[in-house]
């Protein structure tokens, strides 16, 4: 397997793979909106699902990414659609870590933003590389510049959505739990999880060739 193919060994992407992961996918969106503590709130986490998703679907045919770059991008789609669920700050789980760990706030925000960074970071790559064929230092490097750059711009969002446009939502939609630096850590997380992931990616890919040789 290649870190920097398209698709599988043969040229084609896992289909039952790709249809198991369609299904999933369907019935837990389904199950979060059925469930949902807070429904406008669901609304909105959403439309950035419907997009993410549409971008893939429509973009298929001019380029196929990966079966792990798809594998990744799933992940994520998952940890977001449970935490549009019951808002970040509300996420069962993150208080079952929170009790776990012993920790002062609900994590599932952090994991949601490390998350960001550390799985779509080699999608991106991917599409970069293969796509684009862009020099290959580019390919190490935008990925995490895109990461930081999105991170930013998704506070913004976030702000326009609870001030401006839907100041009902407030504190809910934002998920600070109290911390001022809220934005700032959450962009730190994926900043530091796109990094993670690309260094991980680069020793693989190493430790890939030496065993092939």
């Amino acid at each position: 397997m290649k870190f920097t193919s398209a698709s599988t060994w043969d040229g084609r992407n896992n289909v039952p793979l790709m249809g198991l992961y369609v299904i999933t996918f369907l019935v837990s969106w389904l199950y979060t909106f059925i469930f949902t503590s807070d429904t406008s709130n669901w609304i909105i986490e959403n439309i950035l699902t419907v997009g993410f998703i549409a971008l893939l679907v429509l973009g298929r045919r001019r380029f196929a990414f990966s079966d792990l770059s798809y594998a990744l991008a799933f992940v994520y789609i998952m940890l977001h659609i449970f935490g549009a669920q019951h808002t970040y700050a509300e996420t069962p789980i993150g208080y079952w870590i929170k009790e776990a760990l012993g920790l002062e706030r609900n994590p599932y925000d952090r994991i949601v933003h490390f998350s960001f960074g550390f799985l779509l970071a080699y999608p991106m790559r991917d599409y970069f590389r293969n796509k684009m064929q862009w020099p290959n230092w580019v390919c190490w490097v935008l990925p995490i510049e895109i990461t930081l750059s999105f991170s930013g711009m998704y506070e913004l969002v976030e702000y326009g959505v609870a001030d401006i446009f839907f100041p009902k939502l407030g504190t809910n939609y934002l998920g600070t739990q109290g911390d001022p630096w809220d934005a700032q850590k959450d962009m730190s997380m994926a900043f530091g999880g796109a990094i993670l992931s690309m260094l991980m990616v680069s020793v693989c890919k190493r430790l890939f060739q030496r065993n092939v040789a």
